[in-house]
């Protein structure tokens, strides 16, 4: 199948599945056979918070989160036991997420949750972190004389943050990520906080080996959403929504997973009230995400931002996103070969060793500006189902749609490539194939001997630096088109964008192991050819030129 052919976009509509808690919201009947959960409740609205403005500052327990309250304290074995012992709650920013955590803590510190010389723990990547909820327990302990009476609380500045209750020993204490000082712990109650900044796993499998010496241990992930596809962070929120979706069957599990849905529109504030649980009752602050939301429209750092902190959304890659895949999706345009044959065209071309894909990207000039995009993939068909199941891509699909060429034999045939490149160069106006010189020297050779255009385009970190800001302004410029090809948008959402502060470059990588962005590498330097060469027009090398200038 040709590559230019215009193609069908044409897709019939699905719904993706939700994993969102559909039982916050609908006031279906919560289990409490023996009336911990109703028990649980009481305790926590007889506190009080500094922050409170209900009468006597009590402590506020919004509808969602008294259903939350009951749903873990609830449901309980014949013998009394909880049956909920790990909680995943997955809220954005603003929601009062350590509010509720701390009054949990306290509800196994000095409430009725509590086992005589019980460790309650607040564990976070950072003392600075863990400080947070630790301070916010201290200070609700602080609102009533009664509570001030009957505990302890160590928080000097520098020195161990811990709480006591006097009369049966329990102690709460915060904890950072040094994971060899938490061995030998064992945690009636765990808060893991913000788990997505956690690093390493140590911290982590201290707590998680402690709690499993305890026969009714809660321990209550509580996390805005994270980034990367290959962190302790990632693997968790992985199988909160395997649980939640019902792939996975464990009562012991309760994901609690507030986020927007594939399908959702990021700016309807509809999904915001959906996502946010606390807009209804006045946090966050719906003006301020108005604002966060009209800044991001145009910036692609910003919607990521937006989509992570305030609707939840994992972002599988950087931090700072080289592209706004939406702009990029409204870019798709069908088109015949045809139409592309008297415009001045640029290669770029990227091949690979081992695992990645090879890829010939052609990149043609529009007289507007605008610029066309179509790939040819390159991949050994050997092992094209083993690829497939490793990368999670459908390979064997893109190959039967022609979306891919699977190269007979275990290895890429660099021949198939270079006669690609010359079927390009017969049809089209090639003015340049550029080609990193690593791997390419007898392909370079080739083409250079029958005098095709062919220049060397080492892939340095200044070379592919500003081919890289060309292709970002190009995409996010709305001046890309393209024909939907799936496998090169799956290279393009796949880029890890990393910038360097003192100069402004950005490098190009994956954002795990088994991704594949060769089609956006080759992209990149066919791109920005095509845009260094529309720079380097002036009237001395214009078409129109017929004479020789004198000054």
């Amino acid at each position: 199948m040709n590559a230019l052919a215009s193609i069908d976009t044409t897709q019939a509509e699905s719904v993706s599945p939700s994993a969102s808690p559909a039982w916050i919201y609908d006031g279906s009947p919560i289990a409490d056979p023996m009336g911990y959960g109703e028990r649980a409740v009481t305790f926590l609205k007889r506190l009080r918070h500094p922050n409170s403005d209900a009468p006597n500052g009590g402590f506020q327990l919004a509808p969602w989160q008294e259903r939350i309250v009951r749903r873990i304290y609830g449901p309980r074995h014949p013998d009394g036991r909880r049956i909920v012992q790990n909680v995943f709650l997955l809220v954005p920013r603003g929601n009062r997420k350590t509010s509720l955590a701390a009054a949990l803590a306290l509800l196994h510190t000095i409430g009725p949750e509590r086992v005589p010389a019980g460790q309650v723990l607040f564990a976070a990547a950072d003392r600075e972190q863990a400080g947070i909820g630790f301070r916010e327990a201290a200070n609700i302990v602080r609102q009533d004389k009664r509570l001030i009476a009957a505990t302890r609380i160590y928080d000097a500045f520098n020195s161990a943050k811990q709480i006591v209750f006097k009369a049966e020993s329990v102690t709460l204490r915060a904890l950072s990520s040094d994971g060899g000082a938490a061995h030998g712990l064992t945690p009636t109650f765990t808060l893991i906080d913000e788990i997505h900044i956690w690093k390493g796993r140590d911290l982590w499998e201290a707590l998680r080996s402690g709690a499993a010496k305890v026969d009714d241990s809660l321990t209550v992930i509580a996390t805005t959403a994270g980034r990367g596809a290959e962190t302790l962070a990632a693997e968790q929120y992985n199988y909160a929504r395997r649980v939640a979706l019902g792939e996975i069957d464990n009562p012991a599990y309760l994901p609690i997973l507030f986020q927007a849905d594939t399908d959702d529109d990021w700016q309807d504030e509809a999904v915001w009230h959906k996502v946010n649980p606390g807009l209804a009752h006045g946090f966050p602050s719906l003006v301020g995400l108005r604002s966060l939301a009209k800044e991001a429209e145009n910036k692609p750092a910003d919607k990521a931002a937006f989509l992570q902190f305030n609707l939840n959304v994992w972002q599988a890659n950087s931090r700072d996103p080289l592209f706004d895949m939406t702009t990029y999706d409204r870019r798709t345009f069908d088109h015949e070969p045809s139409e592309l044959e008297g415009l001045p065209c640029y290669l770029g071309v990227d091949l690979s060793l081992s695992g990645d894909l090879s890829a010939v990207v052609a990149a043609w000039r529009h007289n507007d500006g605008q610029i066309t995009i179509c790939p040819w993939l390159f991949v050994p068909n050997d092992d094209l189902k083993d690829r497939a199941d490793r990368d999670g891509l459908p390979y064997e699909q893109w190959r039967d749609d022609g979306l891919i060429t699977a190269c007979d034999g275990p290895i890429i045939d660099q021949a198939m490539i270079e006669d690609t490149i010359r079927e390009l160069c017969a049809a089209h106006d090639v003015h340049e194939i550029a080609v990193d010189p690593h791997l390419a020297r007898r392909l370079m050779q080739n083409l250079h001997d029958d005098s095709l255009p062919v220049i060397e385009f080492r892939q340095t970190p200044l070379n592919m630096g500003v081919a890289a800001g060309d292709l970002e302004r190009t995409v996010n410029g709305e001046l890309i088109r393209h024909a939907d090809h799936a496998a090169l948008r799956q290279h393009f959402d796949s880029v890890v964008a990393s910038r360097n502060p003192t100069s402004g470059l950005i490098r190009m990588h994956k954002g795990k192991k088994t991704d594949r962005i060769d089609g956006a590498i080759a992209a990149a330097m066919a791109v920005s050819r095509a845009c260094a060469a529309e720079t380097n027009n002036s009237k001395y090398n214009a078409a129109e030129s017929d004479g020789l200038f004198i000054f």
